[in-house]
C-alpha cells in the first residue's frame, strides 16, 4: 500500500503531499519537492509546512474528515506567489491520512487586484468632475442665484467637467469593446496611408490652434494592411493628438510610414508607422507605465489637457488586437516617439 500511495501521489499533476496517521509525510511527488524542497518525506508536517492556516486545516481534517480550502503563501525574492490548497482526508491502511493539492492562483489574485484598482481609479476619476458640478450647483442655487457673470463663468466650468466625464466614459466604452475583441484578429483590409492622411487634415485645426506643426512622410494611399479601420483611426488620432497636446507651442509631429518589408519582431512582413513630436521628452522610467490605465507622467496637466489617462492603454489593447508591436522612446529634452508595428498578412 505503501509503494501504491507514493505511485498516486507521483502521478498528481500539481504539487501534492500525502499525510498519514501518525502525522508524518507518507509521499511528496516532484512538484511538491519543487515548491517546498527535498527531503519532505518522513517529515513531522509542523516541520515541513509551517503556515498555521495550512497547519489547523490539516490538523481539522485529521479530525473531522471533512474536506477544506486554505491558502499557501511564498516568494522567489521577485515576486509573491500565493497557492490554494486542497485538504482532503484519504484513508491509508484503515488508518486516517490527509492528501494536500497545491493550486497555483497568483494570476487570479492578480487579476481580481487589478479589477479592484480599476474600480477605484474610475471612481476616483468620476468623483472630482462629479463634486465640483454638484458644488457649482449649489452655489448657483444660492449665492451666485443672481450674479450673470459668475453664473456664466460656473456654467463654462460645469461643462468642461462633463465633457472630460463624457470622454472618460468613452474611452471606458471603447477600452471594454477592444479588450472583448483582442483575441478575435481583425481581417478587413485597411489602406493605411490614406487613413493617417485623413486623421492628420482631421487634426489640422487642433494643431493649428496649439501651435503645433504637422507633418507627414507617408504614400498618399495604397498600403493595405488586414485590420479594423475604426480602430486603426483610434491609434493614430490618439498618438498625433498626444504629440499636438503635451508637445508645447512651436513644436513639430512628425508622421512617418516606413517601405513594407521583413520586421523580425512580427517574424514576417510588416509596416512601421512612426509618430515623433519634438516636446519636452519623457524621462525614460515611465516609459515602462505608460500604457497602464490611468498612468500619467503629470496628472494635473493630463487633465488639464483633457486626457483620461486611458488613450494609452487602448492604443497598446488594438495593437495586440492586430498582432502588431508597440515601442515608445523618449528622453528629456529630446521629444518622444511611438512607433507602430503591423503585419501585412493574416
Amino acid at each position: 500500500m505503501q509503494t501504491d500511495s507514493r505511485h498516486v501521489v507521483a502521478a498528481v499533476p500539481l504539487p501534492a503531499i500525502l499525510i498519514r496517521w501518525d502525522e508524518r509525510v507518507e509521499a511528496a511527488n516532484a512538484e511538491a519537492k519543487t515548491l517546498l524542497g527535498e527531503g519532505l518525506e518522513e517529515r513531522h508536517f509542523i516541520t515541513a509546512l509551517r503556515q498555521p492556516s495550512l497547519l489547523d486545516a490539516i490538523e481539522g481534517t485529521f479530525r473531522d474528515a471533512a474536506p477544506r480550502l486554505t491558502r499557501y503563501l511564498t516568494s522567489d525574492g521577485r515576486q509573491d506567489t500565493t497557492y490554494e490548497v486542497s485538504v482532503r482526508s484519504l484513508p491509508l491502511e484503515g488508518k486516517p491520512g490527509v492528501l494536500l493539492t497545491f493550486t497555483d492562483i497568483t494570476h487570479l489574485e492578480q487579476a481580481g487586484q487589478m479589477r479592484r484598482d480599476f474600480v477605484a481609479n474610475v471612481s476616483h476619476e468620476l468623483r472630482t468632475p462629479l463634486t465640483a458640478l454638484l458644488g457649482f450647483i449649489e452655489t448657483l442655487r444660492g449665492p451666485a442665484r443672481d450674479d450673470a457673470t459668475a453664473r456664466d463663468r460656473f456654467l463654462g466650468i460645469m461643462e468642461d467637467e462633463a465633457g472630460r466625464m463624457e470622454r472618460l466614459v468613452g474611452d471606458l466604452l471603447s477600452l471594454s469593446r477592444v479588450e472583448a475583441e483582442e483575441r478575435v484578429r481583425p481581417t478587413e483590409p485597411v489602406d493605411l496611408a490614406a487613413l493617417v492622411h485623413s486623421v492628420i487634415r482631421g487634426l489640422a485645426p487642433l494643431a493649428d490652434d496649439a501651435g503645433v506643426t504637422l507633418a507627414t512622410n507617408a504614400p498618399e494611399a495604397g498600403l493595405e494592411v488586414p485590420g479594423d479601420p475604426d480602430q486603426l483611426r483610434q491609434v493614430v488620432v490618439n498618438l498625433i493628438e498626444n504629440g499636438v497636446k503635451y508637445s508645447g507651442q512651436g513644436a513639430e509631429v512628425r508622421v512617418h510610414i516606413a517601405e513594407p518589408g521583413y520586421q523580425p519582431r512580427l517574424r514576417g512582413e510588416g509596416v512601421e508607422l512612426t509618430v515623433t513630436d519634438t516636446g519636452p521628452g519623457i524621462n525614460p522610467i515611465h516609459i515602462p507605465r505608460l500604457t497602464e490605465r490611468f498612468y500619467r507622467v503629470d496628472s494635473h496637466r493630463s487633465r488639464e489637457m483633457g486626457g483620461t489617462g486611458l488613450g494609452l492603454a487602448i492604443v497598446k489593447h488594438i495593437v495586440n488586437r492586430h498582432r502588431g508591436r508597440l515601442k515608445i522612446e523618449s528622453a528629456p529634452g529630446k521629444g518622444t516617439t511611438f512607433r507602430v508595428l503591423l503585419p501585412r498578412e493574416m
